[in-house]
């Protein structure tokens, strides 16, 4: 399978999630489940006086939605501190601008959108190569829309 290809496919997961929708989602899922829970409850309490249920459905859905809501904050915390959105994409990366000798000096990846990439790229080069060298390799890799190329020369 090509580095684009593997790349694209990698972009589709994680970093392509959009989160408002996600959590709009959760959102709507955790009203019907407690709707339902409430509602188990109640004819179980009325038809074998379990008192009980009630404040263990409560702490269960807590639980569930606790979880939800930890997933929701890990992934837009690391959206909203910048890391590193897709650690293959930044292997593909290196792999495509150093296969032919050149040295990557600082890769820096950062999520535009759901499957959208931005890239500041150093390359330290010894041949006579400038930045539309760069960006013509990296044209392959579809989910990278915004890229900024430093190209040092060695000698």
């Amino acid at each position: 399978m090509p580095l684009n290809d593997l790349s694209s496919m990698n972009m589709h997961t994680a970093s392509a999630r959009d989160n408002n929708m996600r959590a709009a989602i959760i959102h709507v899922i955790a009203n019907a489940a407690v709707l339902v829970c409430v509602i188990v409850v109640l004819l179980l309490a009325r038809a074998f006086g379990w008192l009980w249920m009630d404040p263990f459905v409560v702490i269960v859905g807590a639980t569930v939605i606790a979880s939800w809501s930890y997933g929701l904050i890990r992934d837009n915390g690391a959206i909203l501190l910048d890391m590193n959105p897709d650690r293959s994409m930044a292997t593909n990366l290196r792999q495509a601008v150093e296969s032919e000798g050149d040295q990557l000096a600082d890769l820096h990846l950062w999520r535009l959108g759901p499957g959208h990439v931005g890239a500041i790229i150093s390359v330290i080069t010894t041949e006579a190569r400038e930045a539309n060298y760069y960006r013509a390799r990296l044209a392959r890799f579809r989910s990278l829309l915004h890229l900024t190329v430093e190209v040092l020369h060695k000698s």
